[in-house]
């Protein structure tokens, strides 16, 4: 039986695209996952096999939550005598990657749209290209090209180019939306997980995952670090990566939150000066996120060992890129608030927002909805709660 995943002397899976598709990927996973069960070499490496082990049987869902609890180490493929060309074909990593991309279709609202940007000529890079052009559009029918190079320094300088409305409406609507649909992602994959409800209101579970996924433990590879971007030796570059990613992303929420403050309670307008607390920490999370965002592009750049899925590939890329472009253009917004050219970076810097609010809710970015609700899970069960049985036996 052909299977479709990628082998040492066809790492980017090229050979097995043109294979029929013959079973599904989570067969493939539930196929590779009973033979790691029996196995069991690798389950010091991450939590993924300890809940393996935890499983009776294996289900779709059981498949699914244990996909989006692995963290792509790949430390597991490094350790398995089972590889390609072995006939056993196991590639874990690959197998669960493939999952994982079916999981943010499945669980998200409405699944269509979602399975729109996971094609791979409609990535969210293409869509996100879109919401720039249609921002771009917008701009010339209001007049704005005209505000461009004009400088308007001073306090409401930001509302003198666009007005206070015209970002907070937008905002808040797009807001509301990617919290709804995120939420509702979360829920479906706790649903059908088959765990209580009554589990959610564990504050104990969810202190300890919370500080699981802040710190990245999963993302040590058993210690060593990730086989990424090399697939022959560790690196703990990933882990610092993802960290500076994650702490920047926290570092411009605590900022805009003070923002917010300083301007609805204590009554100051922006721009604040320079060593306020919202600006202080939209520098440290506007750095974290630009040297974080770039590091992983280069490193996907790099890597020896590729995705097989290329759709996923793509997802990553748009995804960084976005995120990346939202925080150079912020930084610039900063560094250029007293200069004629305050108005062109605050346009291209709400541009880009725009280009993310649009994907971020069936993008990469649900990516760790699905990983924080499998560590959660997880904590759940390994905190004495008995095997959690899917409620859905079905694709």
């Amino acid at each position: 039986m052909a299977y479709r995943m990628a082998t040492r002397e066809d790492p980017a899976g090229r050979l097995a695209q043109r294979l029929p598709p013959v079973i599904s990927w989570v067969e493939e996973a539930n196929r590779q996952l009973t033979i790691c069960n029996a196995c069991r070499y690798c389950e010091s490496y991450c939590p993924v096999f300890p809940a393996l082990e935890r499983k009776s049987v294996l289900t779709d869902t059981t498949v699914i939550a244990l996909a989006n609890l692995c963290h792509d180490c790949q430390a597991c493929y490094q350790a398995c005598m089972y590889v390609p060309p072995h006939e056993f074909a196991v590639d874990l990593p690959t197998a669960l990657t493939a999952v994982r991309q079916e999981s943010y279709a499945r669980f998200a609202w409405p699944s269509r749209v979602a399975r729109w940007f996971q094609h791979e000529n409609w990535s969210a890079l293409g869509l996100g290209g879109f919401a720039l052009v249609v921002f771009a559009a917008s701009l010339t029918f209001t007049g704005g090209w005209a505000h461009f190079f004009r400088s308007d320094a001073g306090p409401g300088s930001f509302y003198k180019v666009i007005p206070f409305f015209a970002m907070l409406i937008p905002a808040l609507a797009g807001g509301a939306f990617i919290v709804a649909v995120l939420w509702g992602g979360f829920l479906n994959f706790w649903r059908t997980s088959g765990a209580s409800f009554r589990d959610l209101a564990d504050w104990r579970a969810w202190t300890e995952a919370t500080s699981s996924a802040l710190r990245l433990t999963h993302m040590r590879g058993g210690g060593d670090g990730c086989y990424y971007p090399d697939r022959l030796q560790t690196s703990n570059a990933r882990r610092v990566l993802h960290s500076m990613v994650v702490w920047g992303f926290v570092g411009t929420l605590i900022s805009t939150t003070l923002a917010a403050i300083w301007q609805d309670i204590l009554h100051q307008t922006p721009p604040f000066p320079v060593w306020s607390a919202p600006v202080l920490f939209g520098i440290a999370g506007g750095v974290g996120l630009i040297v974080g965002t770039s590091g992983l592009i280069n490193l996907k750049l790099n890597a020896t060992r590729d995705r097989p899925v290329a759709t996923m590939r793509s997802m990553d890329f748009a995804f960084l890129v976005t995120l990346d472009a939202v925080a150079v253009s912020g930084m610039l917004t900063l560094i250029l608030r007293n200069s004629a050219l305050l108005n062109a970076s605050l346009y291209v810097h709400i541009a880009c927002l725009f280009a993310l609010y649009v994907t971020a809710p069936y993008g990469k970015f649900v990516h760790f909805v699905y990983r924080f609700a499998a560590i959660l899970l997880d904590v759940v069960e390994r905190n004495g709660s008995p095997e959690v049985i899917p409620l859905t036996e079905g694709t």
